[in-house]
């Protein structure tokens, strides 16, 4: 896979980076490595001496309460997905509580061992006021992300996002937005973890299967993050995630550079799927030309001829009439 991805762009952070630089990177829409951004956390350094040293750090954190955990079906599978045929996944879903996912970490298992998004202050209260970054966002959301040598396949998010590397050894190969279309993606609504991914197999891809799995190698980025590094993801980058450790934690930033009463678009997706991809092929025409007319032509075009004013959601730096057009939208899903 290397052999054909491309280097991501690094920025050296040993000496530190000023957090106006940091804010300006983040300001980009392609991703970005920064070497030793966060080697200074107490997280950080008690992982570099040991594995046993990381939970015994994060044990004062713990609010000992019930942690989502995947759990492999079989030995030396890790990833976490769907089984071949179809039929469910490679993992079975359960709780456990930090102490318990410490242990068998700890002492090695064959199996995949994944603990997914968890939000650092539900689950590690206090652990951000020694372990955090200012990435110039309001209210970002942070999670943690533990487990051992398991690969989650190509997926994006919504979000902007920095994930730090706190222990382990991470590969990422990132895809730009338009390689939707190379990637071939299971099903949007049935997925191992909210999010449809990619069903290559990156370690053995079958071109005869997939064969524009090429071309989506062709324009990748990998990058290897090591304990103390991080990186930058835009918003709808496609990433593979492969954990090389027996004891590999991350924590990321999520956030979006639009205001939240703007909505999700995942939703609007969604709806687009549901009520308009079975249509007849005139009405799909129909439908896309009032799509790239309503939401995505760049100029005024849709509103210009509106007075100011009774523009309503065409309007979209109009706050109260965007939150109106929700709960109007809200009740028509109702009826």
């Amino acid at each position: 896979m290397s052999a054909s991805s491309k280097n991501i762009t690094t920025v050296d952070c040993s000496s530190g980076l000023p957090l106006a630089d940091l804010h300006a990177v983040l300001d980009a829409d392609t991703p970005v490595k920064f070497e030793g951004l966060i080697s200074g956390w107490p997280a950080v350094k008690a992982a570099k001496r040991s594995a046993e040293e990381l939970f015994s750090y994060l044990q004062q954190f713990d609010a000992r309460l019930p942690l989502t955990v995947y759990s492999g079906l079989q030995d030396g599978e890790p990833s976490i997905g769907y089984k071949k045929d179809f039929s469910g996944y490679t993992f079975e879903r359960g709780t456990a509580l930090l102490q318990q996912v410490a242990d068998k970490l700890t002492l090695g298992q064959a199996r995949a061992l994944y603990v997914g998004s968890s939000l650092v202050d539900r689950w590690l209260p206090g652990f951000k006021a020694e372990n955090d970054l200012d990435i110039g966002a309001d209210k970002p959301t942070v999670n943690f992300w533990l487990g051992n040598e398991t690969t989650v396949a190509a997926h994006n998010d919504s979000p902007d996002n920095v994930a730090c590397c706190v222990s382990g050894r991470r590969v990422f190969t990132l895809f730009p937005p338009d390689q939707i279309k190379n990637l071939y993606l299971g099903p949007v609504d049935q997925t191992p973890s909210g999010r449809a991914i990619s069903l290559v197999d990156f370690d053995r891809p079958d071109y005869t299967v997939f064969p524009n799995f090429k071309e989506a190698i062709s324009q990748s980025v990998e990058c290897v993050l090591q304990p103390g590094d991080a990186i930058y993801i835009p918003s709808l980058w496609w990433h593979h995630v492969r954990g090389t450790d027996r004891v590999n934690m991350l924590v990321n930033y999520w956030w979006r550079k639009t205001p939240e009463y703007k909505g999700a678009p995942d939703l609007a997706l969604e709806h687009a799927i549901l009520a308009l991809r079975g249509l007849p092929e005139p009405q799909r025409r129909a439908w896309r030309a009032m799509f790239e007319h309503y939401v995505f032509n760049s100029d005024d075009a849709a509103q210009q001829h509106i007075p100011e004013g009774v523009r309503g959601i065409l309007d979209t730096k109009n706050e109260r009439a965007i939150r109106l057009g929700w709960l109007n939208f809200a009740k028509k899903l109702k009826s």
